[in-house]
Parts: C-alpha cells; sequence; structure tokens
C-alpha cells in the first residue's frame, strides 16, 4: 500500500473527520462515524478513492528541486 495522501490532505481530512464525528455526536447519530473514514485515510496516508483517479497529493510535500547556481562562482 503506497502512500497517496499528503501532509495538507491528511491535515484536511483529519480536521473534517473530527467536525464529522463531533456533529454526530452533538446531534446522536450514528452518521457521525463515518467521520472515522477521512480520519483513518490521513494516519494511514491511503486513500483508495483515489486509485481510479490515479491521484497522488503527497507531491505537494516534496521540495523544489535545487539547481546548481553557478553564477556565485564567477
Amino acid at each position: 500500500m503506497k502512500t497517496n495522501v499528503g501532509s495538507y490532505d491528511g491535515a484536511v481530512r483529519f480536521v473534517v473527520g473530527c467536525v464529522i464525528l463531533g456533529l454526530g455526536g452533538h446531534f446522536l447519530s450514528w452518521w457521525g462515524l463515518f467521520g472515522f473514514i477521512p480520519i483513518f485515510t490521513a494516519f494511514f496516508g491511503f486513500c483508495p478513492a483515489y486509485l481510479p483517479f490515479q491521484c497522488n497529493t503527497t507531491a505537494c510535500d516534496e521540495p523544489p528541486p535545487q539547481g546548481n547556481d553557478n553564477s556565485k562562482n564567477v
């Protein structure tokens, strides 16, 4: 299982999952248990819904490549 959920995406998923759980608890509804889905996908870093679309948000976490700056050597 390769990770396909980046850090920003995972943070948003965690917050949304907590909000869904909180609303489910507030309204005493079993629908709040669906909040565990985004929390688990954030925790494991893998979202099965991204597979058919070949979506990967981990590329946003990588720093930009550092090129050779030869202007300092002149």
